[in-house]
């Protein structure tokens, strides 16, 4: 293995569960999550070999981050096609017993936030990321960060209140 690629293995290595669960709270479902963050890693590294990348940690979420949405677009194409119905059977069953879950019913309330609250709460509470990498990472300052994150988390428990 060369130096390079020895380097991006202790990237991996340091950012795979993190972006797994960024992604995971997205999607919610676990194989999607899996292609979402092979695909992550996969782009960084393209990215990688040919260039310096100065902020690994906002690289790896901004890309995720941009595959979710993707998905996302890609699956309402999908749903308003002619052939919708011939994908519903078996993974209707998947996400009817996730939906019974406490983590789900607080996935579902936290996606109806501003992508930019979802991203924060799991980037500080699910992700242990401290408020100043956050900052680092959004180009902001950190008390622009923290009341951010404050108002984020007040309308997430606004929305898991208005759903009980």
């Amino acid at each position: 293995m060369d130096k390079l690629s020895a380097k991006f293995s202790k990237i991996y290595d340091r950012y795979i569960d993190k972006i797994y669960r960024f992604i995971y709270f997205k999607v919610g479902s676990e194989e999607i999550c899996q292609d979402l963050t092979s695909e992550t890693f996969l782009r960084a590294w393209e990215v990688f070999k040919k260039e310096k990348i100065d902020n690994m940690p906002a690289f790896l979420y901004k890309t995720a981050r941009n595959l979710v949405v993707d998905y996302y677009r890609q699956k309402e194409k999908l749903q308003n096609s002619p052939l919708s119905f011939l994908s519903g059977s078996t993974e209707n069953l998947e996400e009817k017993a996730i939906l019974n879950s406490d983590l789900e019913k607080m996935r579902e309330a936290l996606l109806t936030l501003k992508e930019d609250d979802q991203n924060l709460l799991i980037w500080y509470y699910l992700e242990g990321i401290p408020v100043k990498e956050i900052a680092k990472m959004l180009e902001k300052t950190e008390n622009n960060v923290r009341v951010s994150i404050h108002r984020a988390l007040k309308a997430l428990k606004e929305k898991i209140n208005q759903s009980l």
